[in-house]
């Protein structure tokens, strides 16, 4: 019978893990730089024309 190899194991899972936080900051960063552009022009140009 062969022997489970733990350290294979614990390897994927090392893997799996930074992934997933590689993702997650991906995620985090996007939306930051499409806010700012989004969010900014749009309401001073209404107040201006209404004002």
């Amino acid at each position: 019978m062969a022997k489970p190899n733990y350290t294979f194991e614990k390897r994927q899972k090392e893997i799996a893990k930074k992934q997933k936080q590689e993702e997650k900051r991906q995620r985090k960063i996007a939306p930051q730089g499409e806010q700012p552009q989004n969010d900014q022009p749009q309401p001073p140009v209404d107040e201006v024309s209404s004002s």
